[in-house]
């Protein structure tokens, strides 16, 4: 990993407050490593400016306390919710179109409330490059 590390991956302040270990498991450490090789760093390199993930993995009891679905993929260490450092809904907009624009293999694409965030997701050898809106 070149920009990112397994702590910013795996950090959140709802596990600290309410004293959740969300320390991620073989497998998922694997899948988050492989989340960063293929999409975080190559779009960190072709954004060329650093970009902050918001959640990455997450526990079943934290994705629990923080309202996930229960089969989000960020329970298997495969997605992360990233944006820009300013937080401007044009940037993250722009890191949006820049990873459908480069071909970068993802699973999952989703523009969170009018660009608020972006979730990408991605799945060793099985990615349906599947792009959503949510509102």
């Amino acid at each position: 990993m070149k920009y990112f590390t397994m702590t910013e991956l795996t950090s959140s302040p709802t596990a600290k407050r309410k004293g959740i270990d969300n320390t991620p498991d073989a497998k998922a450490k694997a899948a988050l490593s492989a989340l960063v090789a293929n999409v975080l760093d190559p779009l960190r390199e072709k954004y060329g400016k650093p970009i902050v993930v918001s959640s990455g993995y997450r526990c079943p009891k934290l994705n629990k306390a923080v309202g996930g679905v229960a089969r989000s993929q960020h329970t298997k260490g495969e997605a992360a919710d990233i944006r820009c450092v300013s937080d401007s809904r044009a940037e993250n907009k722009r890191l949006f179109d820049l990873i459908v624009a480069s071909g970068l293999p993802f699973d999952q694409l989703i523009d969170e409330y009018g660009y608020d965030w972006v979730h990408v997701s991605f799945r060793d050898g099985a990615n349906r490059r599947q792009i959503l809106h949510v509102k």
